[in-house]
């Protein structure tokens, strides 16, 4: 009986608690300054690659546009001007050899790399879940079978199954959303890990104990009850894949298998820079600055994410995190 009555108030309890520790995990998350910094220019790209549109239009250019005319054919495409022909038309120059705009296709390159890389860690994030929670609650032979799966999927090199995978695809399937779903695909073996792990431990737990004998079922339990207990290991271990997917979206890009032209893409504008960067270095340190910037501020602030639900880790990035703020928080 009293299990029952425990069963019945926990989702009461479950609520409270998750209030309290959204409020304890913004505190925390504020005393630390390097965090709140990456929040801010993680927020600020996300603005500025959902406003290309508009940005480009306030500009006047486009990113698939060829300007002959901007570009110096007599020494092999050199944009004419200095700094790459940056002027009041053209506010960061213009290509090597096709004259198109690069502010347009910067922007516009933030929304392929960091829209590829938030779907690919949403599919990861849904795969991992699920397959972790069904392997713990599941018989004996479920969790052998799945976690002998899951153990193949963290073995495959990641990077050559998605370079066979997308040079096998059609060409005419849209290739953003392709990349997205092979990095998703085949990289959701660590998260699952993670899931497996942090469930068992709850499955020992009073309250999931006391729900279990007041006969609730298992899908019941795992969402009332396990769910939210896996939301702060999976935010943070799915914080810390988005710079990985944004990496791996630019070597793809790069290699030629990723997003292919006239689709602007950060890694794709690397692959061909790499024989302008003496001639016009901006072309080449545009898209490696912006991939550099990005994956900085969402690895700081993953790490940040990460010290907030845990406070007991000791953040590996201590820039502005002082020891009374940690110990008063």
């Amino acid at each position: 009986m009293s299990e029952a009555l425990v069963a019945t108030q926990a989702p009461e309890a479950s609520v409270a608690s998750g209030a309290s520790g959204a409020r304890q995990f913004w505190r925390r998350l504020r005393t630390q300054r390097a965090a709140l910094v990456a929040a801010a220019v993680v927020a600020l790209l996300v603005l500025v690659a959902l406003a290309a549109p508009l940005l480009t239009a306030l500009e006047g250019q486009d990113p698939t546009t060829y300007h002959p005319a901007l570009v110096d054919s007599a020494r092999g495409g050199v944009p004419i001007g200095s700094f790459g022909g940056i002027s009041g038309d053209h506010w960061l120059g213009v290509e090597p050899q096709t004259g198109r705009d690069m502010f347009a296709r910067l922007v516009y390159g933030a929304r392929v790399s960091l829209g590829v890389a938030l779907a690919a860690t949403v599919v990861q994030v849904l795969i991992g879940v699920l397959v972790g929670v069904t392997a713990a609650l599941g018989s004996q032979w479920v969790d052998q079978l799945l976690s002998r799966l899951t153990d193949i999927i963290v073995a495959l090199p990641l990077m050559i199954m998605a370079l066979a995978l997308l040079a096998i695809v059609p060409s005419d399937f849209p290739r953003p959303v392709l990349v997205a779903l092979v990095i998703g695909l085949i990289a959701w073996g660590n998260i699952a890990k993670i899931t497996r792990a942090q469930t068992l431990t709850l499955k020992g737990l009073d309250y999931v104990s006391a729900a279990r004998l007041s006969g609730w079922s298992t899908r019941r339990i795992a969402r009332r009850e396990l769910l939210p207990g896996l939301a702060a290991p999976v935010i943070t271990y799915a914080a810390l894949l988005v710079p990985i997917n944004i990496t791996v979206e630019a070597a793809l890009s790069f290699l030629g298998v990723g997003v292919k032209p006239p689709t602007p893409s950060w890694g794709q504008m690397l692959t061909a820079a790499d024989v302008w960067y003496q001639a016009a270095p901006q072309y080449l340190l545009l898209p490696a600055g912006a991939l550099f910037v990005t994956v900085l501020a969402l690895t700081v602030l993953g790490d940040g994410v990460r010290t907030a639900l845990d406070p007991r880790a000791a953040s590996r990035l201590r820039v502005g995190t002082g020891r009374k703020r940690e110990a008063k928080a």
